[in-house]
């Protein structure tokens, strides 16, 4: 039984050339090309519907008593522990997976892990569904990492990635700005419901337009079809089985660094994303809708950020990605400390300040989240690489949910029967692991 699941999973044998005509490999690349990269791009994007859509609930969750700051920090942290490790064991799995089957049926899961917990309140069942969650959630980013490199070539790759970056800023901002809307006139449960209907939805087009790597379709290997070799094929032969490329992953200290970094940054980015609804309603007075909307900028701004990163650090850097992370982190820490100082009133300010930091964010999250690594790594190592890297990176953000629940908790005092809460060390910690990170 096991080895059916297996081999359900595994990436198909390499098949003979399905044609000596160039025109008619050219047609037939180019179609599954454009179609993997909007699969991984929109498809992605999805996954964040189905696990940011607890932080647009947290407030109504509190405001009914169902859970405290400190309880949604532990389920959050639990999902995001659990995606720490997946994270890392499915990007080794994903340099040898078939990714249509592996990352649409992990979407398909998790589409119903989300209907299930808009139908309970049990602080345990939440925990336990939570995490599952984030193992179904952890097969996504590597998976797409290992196929735009198998379908696109080392000097297609950057542009590439940045722009599928961006697809961490679409899911998030249709859950700040739809689901919100749908929590504020249906209430809570259908913030799991109706992203479990939505990401269901998308889990099975994405069976339909995903794609195994180009050789078990009969097509050649994107650097033969591209003519692009940076690396000697005879150096690459040295390099081994993709077992040998994968464990020069984990020798590699820069990438290690480079996880240790990304898990910095990801402390502000899920500080933002997971309690930034809950931070612009308690603090500054906006209703959800509002916060929604607010954060729905940060959001597109995190795209923009996003789609230029490969292309600004490969055009002014020369495929450089240390100089601008360091400006990206700078701006990073610079505006929080702006949305934290701006007082309540002031919205512009407030957005400003959101766009600066999604904006710098975007980029960050291509440097530091997996571009830079995947840079280093071998070719057919990839998911290895962006495993490894997320694997650093969401501890990090596990250990802030864990902490910053903690935080607001202990902030909180009773004013005339009203809770109010003192964000202060909250801010402090996220700008501390900003500055950390550079």
């Amino acid at each position: 039984m096991l080895e059916k699941l297996l081999g359900f999973f595994r990436t198909g044998p390499d098949q003979d050339l399905v044609s000596d005509d160039p025109e008619t490999i050219r047609r037939i690349y180019e179609r599954k090309r454009w179609s993997v990269f909007l699969s991984v791009t929109f498809g992605y994007g999805f996954f964040y519907v189905a696990r940011i859509n607890f932080s647009v609930v947290k407030k109504p969750l509190l405001d009914a008593g169902i859970f405290t700051a400190t309880e949604m920090g532990i389920i959050g942290a639990a999902m995001l522990g659990v995606y720490a490790v997946g994270k890392t064991l499915n990007g080794f799995l994903s340099d040898r997976a078939n990714i249509r089957r592996f990352m649409a049926t992990a979407l398909l899961l998790s589409a119903v892990t989300n209907l299930i917990l808009g139908s309970t309140t049990l602080f345990y069942a939440f925990v336990v569904l939570w995490g599952l969650n984030g193992w179904f959630q952890s097969v996504g980013s590597a998976p797409c990492g290992a196929s735009l490199r198998q379908w696109f070539s080392s000097r297609e790759y950057g542009t590439r990635y940045g722009v599928w970056s961006s697809s961490h800023g679409i899911g998030t901002a249709i859950t700040f700005l739809v689901t919100a809307v749908i929590v504020d006139a249906f209430g809570w449960r259908w913030g799991f419901w109706a992203p479990g209907i939505a990401v269901g939805l998308v889990a099975l087009i994405l069976y339909r337009t995903l794609a195994d790597r180009p050789r078990t379709y009969g097509l050649p290997v994107v650097a033969d079809y591209k003519d692009d070799h940076p690396i000697d094929p005879s150096e690459l032969a040295k390099a081994g089985s993709v077992k040998a490329m994968q464990m020069a992953v984990f020798k590699n200290p820069a990438i290690w660094l480079i996880g240790l970094s990304s898990a910095m940054m990801y402390v502000a980015r899920y500080g933002i994303n997971n309690w930034g609804v809950l931070y612009l309603q308690e603090a500054k007075g906006y209703s959800l809708v509002e916060a929604g909307a607010s954060l729905g900028v940060y959001t597109v701004a995190t795209v923009v950020g996003a789609i230029g990163s490969g292309f600004i650090s490969d055009r002014f850097f020369g495929s450089r990605r240390n100089v601008p992370a360091l400006l990206m982190g700078l701006l990073i820490l610079g505006s929080l400390w702006m949305l934290y100082a701006t007082p309540p009133g002031q919205r512009v300010l407030d957005v400003v300040a959101l766009t600066i930091f999604g904006f710098a964010l975007g980029m960050q999250l291509s440097y530091v989240g997996g571009l830079w690594a995947v840079d280093l790594a071998p070719p057919r190592a990839a998911g290895t690489a962006m495993g490894l890297i997320g694997g650093f990176s969401y501890m990090g953000a596990a250990i802030q949910d864990t902490i910053s629940g903690l935080l607001i908790d202990r902030g909180k005092t009773i004013v005339d029967g009203a809770a109010r809460y003192d964000f202060t060390p909250l801010f402090y910690f996220w700008m501390g692991t900003a500055l950390d990170s550079l």
